[in-house]
């Protein structure tokens, strides 16, 4: 059986590419959302976040053989435990994540964490609008909520746990903006447009994170963005494609003389 951190788009045709090439796999997602698509596409799914003591346990307990990790390119705590995980229990650990991208615009700021982007947006005046996430909204609450020079517009899935967190931060309900995408340039226009928007803060997630959309969009108001970089993690060997994904796994298959059904 393989263990597959999946929970975003590309991460769930890839686990499908897989189940439909015979592999026995088991999927762990954060939201009971993305739990709830794996289960239409008939794939095993575990929904939650998994500490690294969490994995090891499912990897004891289910007969794991490799871990894919196929999380998203922000998902740093979620990758440095499946890397612990598998030298722990000494299984295969495979790396997949979308193709970096990079981006020329003279109003563009590149930064290497989400404080940092927080500073530099603090430093600026107008409307911050945060497409982020949730998860660290409390980082941008603290430095730009009471800003007399900012107001700060947050951008999010629709969730209930979210607008609590929301509530909780002292976000005002005026400034949410409750929605999943994907979107395309045209709706991100508009939306900055509704908002007066002088700032998008976002993050480098790769062309199906719809990045391209929100920069070239921002690049034709005018509006100065401020990039998170991805994190900085020691993967070992990373594959950008699902053939080479699937070439790693029959690799190891072939290294443990057993067939993908029992793989």
């Amino acid at each position: 059986m393989i263990l597959v951190l999946a929970g975003t788009s590309d991460a769930r045709a890839l686990t499908i590419k897989m189940k439909d090439s015979g592999y026995n796999l088991l999927s762990t997602v954060v939201t009971e959302n993305a739990a709830t698509e794996m289960k239409h596409a008939g794939i095993p799914v575990q929904a939650g976040r998994l500490k690294r003591e969490d994995m090891v346990g499912l990897i004891q307990t289910k007969g794991i053989h490799a871990i894919i990790d196929a999380s998203h390119p922000f998902a740093e705590e979620a990758s440095r435990n499946a890397i612990s995980a598998a030298e722990q229990t000494k299984i295969p650990y495979i790396r997949y994540e979308r193709d970096s991208q990079s981006y020329e615009y003279e109003k563009l700021s590149v930064v290497d964490s989400y404080e940092k982007a927080a500073d530099l947006a603090a430093t600026k005046k107008g409307v911050v609008m945060l497409t982020t996430g949730s998860k660290t909204l409390q980082i941008f609450t603290e430095r730009l909520l009471g800003n007399p020079n900012i107001r700060l517009v947050a951008r999010m899935l629709p969730r209930i746990d979210n607008m609590e967190k929301c509530e909780q931060l002292g976000l005002p309900q005026k400034d949410i903006v409750a929605i999943q995408g994907p979107f395309t340039k045209e709706f991100d226009r508009a939306l900055y447009k509704q908002y007066d928007v002088t700032v998008m803060v976002t993050k480098e997630s790769g062309k199906v994170g719809s990045v391209d959309e929100k920069v070239e969009a921002a690049k034709e108001l005018g509006i100065e963005i401020i990039l998170i970089g991805r994190p900085q993690i020691n993967y070992g060997t990373v594959y950008s494609k699902f053939e080479d994904v699937m070439k790693a796994l029959k690799k190891n298959a072939a290294h443990k003389a057993i067939q993908p059904s029992s793989f």
